[in-house]
C-alpha cells in the first residue's frame, strides 16, 4: 500500500523580501541570531511576510511494546497506562508546560495495553494491545502499520480543521527507545552503540543487556532493507511512532509549521523523512535530548535545536519549553520598529 501525500517544499519567492524586512528591523544586521533564521523559516511555510501561530497543539501518542517483555527498561511495561492517566489528570510535565504557554494537548492512546475507556479525554485510536516482541517477529503487520499512520494522519486534520497552524507531537511508550534506535541503526546505517542509550535511566549493566536485545533482534530481521523504511517501522514498531510518521507527513502537507520534540520524534521524523525528504522544510528543531543518538540525528538531518537543556523526558516537552520562541521570532517580525519608523539612523 503506497503512502499518498503531496508534500512540496515551501517557496523561496519571499526569501528576499522576509530577510529585507528583517535586516530592516532597528537592530544590528543578525543581532538576532537564531530568532532571525527562524523567523525567516516560518515565513516561508507559511508564505507571508507577516506569519501568525494560530491555536497551536501538542498531540502526545501512547503505545506499549512487546519488546519491553525482554527487560530493555528501567520500568514495567505497565508505567505506559499509567502515565496516559496521569496525562488525562494533569499531573505530567507536558500538561504543565503546555497550560503554562497555552498550548492545546491532545492524549492519544495510539496502542497501549490496557483498557482506557474509563477515561473521557483521552482519544481512542488504538491499533491493538500493544506491538508484539520484535525479538521473534515484526512488531506490527502492514495493515497495521499503514492504519497506525493514516490514524496520525487524521488527527492532524482534525487539529488542522479547528484553526490549529502550528503543531509538536510527543509520545509515551514504555520500550520506545529501543525502537527509536533501531529504527535509527537501520535507516541511517549509524553503529548501533551510537544510537542506543540508557532511555529511563538504564544503569551501566540493563545498558549492556540492552544492546545485546537489541543485537538480536537486528539479526532477525536482517533482511529488512533500509531502502523500505516503512518494512522497517512494521519490523520494529511502535504504534505511537506510527501514528506520528502520518502526523508529520499529514502536517507538512498542510503546511503547517512542525516542531519537533526529542530522540523519539526524531526517530519517527526519519521515517517520515525517508518517504518524503520535503518534511523537513516544515520542521522546526525545538531542543538536543540528552538521550544518546539525538545529536547524530540531528547531524543526519543537518539540523540546529534550538535548545539544549539537558532533557531527556519526552511527551512533547521540548516543545512546549521552545514554543515561546517561535512566539518571539514572528512577533518581532511583525511588531518590532524599523529604523524609518522609529526615527534612527542606519
Amino acid at each position: 500500500m503506497p503512502l499518498n501525500f503531496t508534500i512540496v517544499p515551501p517557496s523561496s519567492a519571499l526569501a528576499s523580501a522576509l530577510q529585507q524586512k528583517i535586516d530592516q528591523k532597528i537592530k544590528p544586521l543578525g543581532a538576532l541570531g537564531q530568532l532571525e533564521a527562524l523567523a525567516l523559516r516560518i515565513g516561508l511555510i507559511q508564505n507571508t511576510l507577516t506569519p501568525t501561530l494560530n491555536k497551536p497543539q501538542i498531540i502526545v501518542f501512547a503505545g506499549d511494546h512487546g519488546l519491553a517483555a525482554a527487560g530493555v527498561s528501567a520500568y514495567p511495561a505497565s508505567v505506559t497506562a499509567q502515565m496516559v492517566a496521569n496525562f488525562l489528570n494533569g499531573g505530567a510535565a507536558i500538561n504543565v508546560f503546555a497550560k503554562q504557554h497555552g498550548l492545546g494537548l491532545w492524549i492519544v492512546d495510539a496502542g497501549v495495553d490496557a483498557d482506557l475507556s474509563a477515561y473521557p479525554g483521552l482519544i481512542a485510536a488504538k491499533i491493538a494491545r500493544g506491538t508484539r516482541n520484535c525479538l521473534t517477529e515484526a512488531a506490527m503487520s502492514t495493515a497495521e502499520c499503514y492504519a497506525a499512520l493514516q490514524k496520525g494522519a487524521e488527527l492532524v486534520k482534525a487539529s488542522y480543521a479547528q484553526g490549529c497552524n502550528c503543531l509538536g507531537l510527543g509520545e509515551m511508550g514504555i520500550g520506545n527507545t529501543a525502537s527509536a534506535s533501531l529504527l535509527m541503526h537501520r535507516l541511517t546505517g549509524l553503529p548501533l552503540a551510537d544510537c542506543v542509550g540508557r532511555g529511563t535511566g538504564l544503569d551501566d549493566g540493563q545498558l549492556r543487556h540492552k544492546m545485546s536485545v537489541l543485537e538480536q533482534v537486528l539479526a532477525r530481521h536482517q533482511s529488512v532493507s533500509a531502502d523500505s523504511p516503512l518494512e522497517v517501522l512494521a519490523a520494529f514498531g511502535g504504534f505511537e511512532i506510527a501514528m506520528m510518521v502520518g502526523a508529520y507527513l499529514q502536517a507538512a502537507e498542510l503546511g503547517m509549521v512542525i516542531m519537533v520534540d526529542g530522540f523519539i520524534a526524531s526517530a519517527a521524523l526519519l521515517v517520515a523523512a525517508q518517504c518524503y525528504p520535503a518534511v523537513l522544510a516544515y520542521c522546526v528543531f525545538s531542543h538536543v535530548s540528552n538521550e544518546r543518538g539525538h545529536q547524530a540525528l540531528l547531524t543526519h538531518f543537518n539540523a540546529t535545536a534550538l535548545l539544549n537543556l539537558d532533557m531527556r523526558l519526552g511527551e512533547g516537552s521540548g516543545v512546549a519549553i521552545a514554543y515561546p520562541i517561535l512566539q518571539s521570532a514572528v512577533l518581532f517580525l511583525n511588531t518590532m520598529a524599523t529604523f524609518a519608523e522609529a526615527g534612527v539612523n542606519q
